[in-house]
């Protein structure tokens, strides 16, 4: 992974895919996935050096401003990421489970850097607005104190935005739900 992650999210396509073009056009960056999510929203999820990503999501924030849902630009973000949004996270057990949902896209990558940064904890799933009408979750497992700090801390971070809609922590999910989980 690159040194850096960003995201715009944007509530229509028009927008999106020319808040894309500009911002490979104002920085070396990589496009990740650039692509329209539940329901009609457009999102850029970028890789790169900090100070492109941080560059080129700027001028799509300033450019697009007024079809801006949400964004976010993360220095050294953590390595379970994209493994997480793109389902190819190995884990082997569920301890216990935490489960945080969102708003956005973008609120739910933030959300999930600062869980996986706060304890030992693994990322199962990071659900992007994919199937779920624009809202997100992340689920993340380990030890029942570091779930619940990780959900906290993650809730935390994100409640400022407006982002935050929901979250559990379940200590010992039943192994029929793990199965299923896994």
């Amino acid at each position: 992974m690159s040194k850096a992650i960003g995201m715009v999210e944007y509530k229509t396509v028009s927008s999106g895919i020319m808040a894309a073009d500009l911002m490979v056009k104002t920085a070396d960056i990589d496009i990740v996935e650039a692509q329209t999510v539940c329901p009609g929203k457009y999102i850029i999820l970028i890789t790169g050096d900090l100070s492109a990503v941080n560059a080129s999501v700027e001028a799509a924030r300033i450019q697009f401003e007024t079809h801006l849902i949400d964004s976010f630009i993360l220095g050294n973000p953590h390595e379970g990421i994209l493994p997480a949004i793109y389902g190819a996270s190995v884990v082997e057990d569920i301890e216990a489970l935490g489960v945080l949902e969102t708003y956005s896209a973008a609120s739910i990558i933030v959300a999930a850097d600062v869980a996986a940064k706060t304890a030992a904890v693994e990322l199962v799933e990071v659900r992007v607005a994919r199937g779920m009408c624009g809202k997100s979750y992340l689920m993340l497992t380990g030890e029942i104190a570091s779930v619940t700090a990780s959900i906290e801390a993650a809730k935390k971070a994100i409640e400022e935005n407006g982002m935050y809609l929901d979250s559990s922590v379940l200590a010992h999910p039943d192994k029929k739900l793990r199965n299923k989980l896994m």
